[in-house]
């Protein structure tokens, strides 16, 4: 799809015109996306921007002090902002400003879209255990299915945990084992139970089924918000 420079409104010609043009040719191909329900990797870039975007706005004087910048993902995260200073005057200022003015409402309507979308799968993913879940559910295996789909897809999933001085983050990695066909003898519980058997590295597995209930691309969608609810499901019972 049409994808967005990290610095599209500082980079290249700075015209007012210009960087309206490939503002709304990005947001529309993104727009695309969520009609056809996939999410990923366009929701987050569009995150991504945003936050881009309001922090240039709210720090504002230090464009002012040296443009244009040379920001990376990282530098943005957090606020470490490194420059190369060119130019200071007026009339770039004018034309930066007048850019955000124009993006930053376009982008919150576009996110609203996305997290709307976000949502309504969240609504239709219905997560359960599994058999009995152990004490430890940071790793184990996860079923992944979409109604009316006929297929469960078979992960292994590994919970991580980050902590700095005020937070604690969780993430969490995927790998995708094998894809199998549902069917009235394959039940979850057999299923738990074959992979036990092939797969002794994993002798007691907490395992979890994501069901949505309604019909969304997998990798677009489907899997990265399954990981999110695991992770907060997970989250939960460790409380």
């Amino acid at each position: 799809m049409n994808t967005l420079p990290i610095n599209w409104f500082t980079e290249g010609l700075l015209d007012f015109e210009y960087k309206k043009y490939l503002l709304l040719a990005y947001l529309q191909a993104t727009r695309n996306e969520f009609s056809k329900q996939r999410l990923y990797p366009v929701f987050s870039d569009l995150i991504m921007h945003y936050r881009n975007l309001k922090q240039v706005q709210e720090h504002k004087q230090l464009v002012y002090e040296s443009f244009p910048q040379r920001i990376s993902r990282a530098d943005f995260e957090k606020l470490e902002l490194v420059y190369e200073k060119i130019v200071q005057d007026d009339e770039t200022m004018e034309q930066i400003e007048e850019i955000i003015q124009f993006a930053t409402p376009l982008f919150s309507q576009t996110l609203a879209e996305g997290k709307e979308l976000y949502d309504f799968v969240e609504r239709h993913l219905e997560i359960s255990p599994v058999g009995i879940t152990p004490i430890y559910h940071n790793e184990g295996y996860l079923f992944l299915e979409s109604l009316p789909g006929k297929e469960t897809q078979v992960y292994t999933y590994n919970i991580t945990v980050f902590e700095n001085t005020y937070e604690k983050y969780r993430g969490i990695n995927t790998k995708h084992l094998q894809t199998v066909r549902r069917g009235l003898v394959l039940t979850h519980e057999h299923l738990k139970a074959q992979l036990i058997k092939e797969r002794q590295e994993l002798p007691n597995p907490a395992t979890f089924a994501a069901v949505a209930r309604v019909p969304v691309p997998l990798e677009q969608a489907l899997l990265p918000i399954a990981k999110r609810s695991l992770v907060k499901y997970v989250t939960h019972l460790a409380a």
